[in-house]
């Protein structure tokens, strides 16, 4: 029987705490999860709070980025990949670079790896970091981040090598959603991940929102789940359902069909700024979000029961 925790303890704060003191106006903000876990519920308190002229790096731009668009918070997007996650478009991104409208958006674009090899440097302090995969590549003709220098070691043939390199990304805060923490912070996260421990230690802050808050020695009796460590964690949300409408691996599956509808709310200006009124602006935190949708809403996303077989750590006798 797992115990229960003082949600005051530690580190532990709320959303709209969280927020207010590590997301400020014209801030770089790295919002990771890779498919599931996407950290929905921290764009939505962004958007509440009216942060303006943010920088937001995310490697899967998807709907919290739209939304963040149209709520006027971002200026410029880091990223290497944007779209509605397989269901269709994101309008509101569109209408900004293509057109642009109502106002240009600054888009600085990498490939999936080159992105990794930002936060690696970012993490690592590194002035920058060097990949071979934009060989043949346009994009270093459309990003003057993307350089080359020459190798100080010969190449494979003993002549000169030049060699891709991007540079470091250091956001002022990084935010991730996960699975549970303790009330120090130590993060476990199960299931598909993606960079949330390299943007975490690439951060200058560094904001996790969790499904659960779980006693120490729950993170203690499966210490190769930790993702993220106590020490690199500055706030812990306590935020279920958070992610939605993606999904969290052993809470809740992906809202299929709301990813479906969003390319047609995000085409018309004036529906996607009625949604936000709605959902967003509408409601004042995200429980308040979950429970308009409405208990038999969640039913439909319950997930069963896919256990992992226990391992033994050994103890000294």
């Amino acid at each position: 029987m797992r115990r229960t925790v003082d949600r005051t303890a530690g580190k532990v704060m709320s959303m709209r705490e969280a927020v207010a003191a590590f997301v400020h106006d014209g801030d770089t903000v790295s919002l990771e999860g890779f498919t599931h876990l996407v950290p929905t519920a921290a764009g939505h308190e962004i958007i509440r709070q009216g942060r303006r002229d943010l920088t937001v790096v995310r490697m899967t731009a998807d709907i919290v980025v739209d939304q963040m668009l149209a709520a006027g918070c971002v200026t410029r997007l880091v990223s290497s990949f944007v779209g509605n996650s397989s269901a269709g478009s994101l309008g509101e991104l569109r209408r900004r670079i293509e057109h642009p409208d109502p106002e240009p958006l600054a888009f600085e674009e990498y490939s999936h790896y080159g992105m990794v090899c930002r936060y690696l440097a970012g993490a690592q302090r590194l002035p920058f970091y060097p990949l071979r995969s934009y060989a043949g590549s346009d994009l270093p003709a459309v990003n003057p981040g993307i350089r080359q220098v020459v190798s100080p070691y010969p190449a494979a043939d003993g002549g000169t090598e030049r060699i891709h390199v991007v540079p470091p990304v250091n956001p002022d805060v990084t935010i991730v959603h996960a699975q549970r923490a303790d009330r120090r912070g130590n993060t476990q996260i199960w299931g598909l991940t993606g960079v949330q421990a390299e943007a975490v230690y690439a951060a200058g802050k560094a904001v996790v929102v969790v499904e659960e808050l779980v006693a120490d020695e729950v993170v203690r009796s499966d210490p190769n789940r930790t993702l993220i460590p106590a020490h690199a964690v500055d706030a812990v949300v306590v935020c279920p359902r958070g992610a939605h409408p993606s999904f969290a691996q052993g809470y809740y599956d992906r809202d299929n069909a709301f990813y479906r509808s969003w390319s047609a709310i995000s085409k018309d200006p004036a529906r996607l700024r009625a949604w936000l009124a709605e959902w967003v602006y509408g409601t004042a935190d995200h429980a308040e979000y979950v429970a308009r949708l409405g208990e038999g809403f969640w039913a439909g996303l319950a997930v069963g029961e896919a256990l992992s077989e226990p391992v033994n750590y050994g103890r000294r006798l």
